[in-house]
């Protein structure tokens, strides 16, 4: 059964809500208060499918616990709210909301929107190794379900080494294909995979991604 963490204070649509989507068998997690949304999440992030999250919320804007939530597990979100003004909705978009539904609405189109989405999310272009998760389309990584958060130069290094999985990339390469300048010197390229390495938990000595080749550069193992 697919697990909907519904986060919404009107507590008569609350419980409409929570009522209709059980007929279509989800099971619903219903928070009027954000704080207690999010502490559940916090905890039990991998029990739940989807998120429905209205924008007007007593002691948090919905906004901010969108990205509260999306730093903890890359989960796909609808934002239910009674904002639709085009400002609120392109924000929205930027931050990654999946869909946006301007109430009020029938609970039968918060189904097929939820439908839908999950349907464009499980087809997303995204491959797991080992603890990392990796979505090659938005530009985006996770370790262990919470993103990775790069730097520019980070992100055009490690989607360089994924786009060469087990393959040999030289220092020059990650030179001339990043916006690093030609002229930097070794030792700058090397700060960067370290600073690579620790946030995807690896390790020089014992690496369980990026393999040193000695006089060389890099290699990005992928064991599928």
């Amino acid at each position: 059964m697919k697990k909907v963490l519904l986060v919404e204070d009107d507590l008569v649509l609350q419980n409409l809500i929570d009522e209709y989507l059980q007929e279509y068998d989800y099971s619903c997690s219903a928070f009027s208060n954000p704080m207690d949304a999010l502490a559940l999440f916090k905890t039990n992030a991998e029990d739940f499918t989807i998120v429905i999250l209205d924008l007007g919320l007593p002691n948090m804007d919905g906004f901010d616990l969108f990205k509260k939530l999306k730093k903890i597990k890359n989960i796909p979100i609808i934002i239910s709210t009674a904002r639709d003004d085009i400002g609120n909705k392109i924000y929205g978009y930027e931050l990654g909301t999946d869909d946006y539904l301007s109430k009020p609405y029938e609970p039968r189109e918060l189904v097929l929107r939820i439908e839908s989405t999950l349907k464009s999310y499980n087809k997303s272009d995204i491959f797991k190794i080992n603890d990392l998760s990796i979505d090659i389309s938005a530009s985006r990584f996770f370790l262990n379900e919470i993103e990775i958060e790069f730097t520019k130069i980070e992100k055009e290094i490690f989607l360089l080494f994924i786009n060469n999985l087990n393959k040999i990339i030289s220092r020059e390469d990650i030179l001339k294909k990043t916006s690093l300048n030609e002229d930097t010197k070794n030792r700058t390229v090397d700060m960067h995979i370290s600073n690579i390495r620790f946030k995807i938990d690896d390790s020089s000595k014992e690496p369980k991604y990026i393999k040193s080749i000695w006089g060389i550069g890099y290699k990005f193992f992928y064991d599928n």
